[in-house]
């Protein structure tokens, strides 16, 4: 079972500058393994896995330094959503998975909680490399399933 909250946060002009950095690592790892993946798949009929994108992103790190600045668990996410895109692109036939624009005002990372990396309280939230960011309010209700029945979380 995992559960999922949705927070609107109002962080500081150096978290904010932290924040678009992260998206825009982000934004590189999804576009350069969409381009790996697809020139693998034209030069040789096979295309990257998961697995192997996942394994690689380290040395990507060692050649580009900036890339370390970001949140390493919302570098791996963005690797699976590149990979579940795929993966519906081949058996649910919707379209082929696009580059990400800088353009695109709809920009978010997800990140994920390990070893308690983050922490909510007294109206804040504590993101990984990002700190305590300023004021939060929930802004979504997550409906779980227990064994069939209906609880609200």
């Amino acid at each position: 079972m995992e559960k999922a909250y949705r927070y609107r946060i109002y962080p500081n002009e150096e978290q904010k500058n932290f924040i678009s950095r992260t998206f825009g690592c982000c934004r590189f790892v999804y576009n350069y393994y969409l381009d790996k993946r697809v020139l693998e798949y034209q030069e040789n009929g096979v295309t990257l896995t998961y697995q192997e994108c996942s394994a690689d992103i380290k040395y990507l790190k060692e050649t580009y330094e900036w890339l370390k600045e970001a949140d390493s668990i919302s570098l791996q996410t963005t690797l699976k959503n590149l990979d579940r895109a795929f993966q519906k692109f081949f058996k649910a036939h919707t379209g082929f998975p696009k580059f990400k624009s800088r353009k695109n005002h709809r920009q978010s990372y997800t990140t994920k909680m390990t070893n308690g990396n983050i922490r909510i309280g007294e109206g804040k939230i504590k993101l990984p490399k990002l700190g305590y960011a300023g004021t939060i309010r929930k802004i979504l209700r997550i409906t779980l399933l227990y064994g069939g029945r209906d609880a609200e979380a």
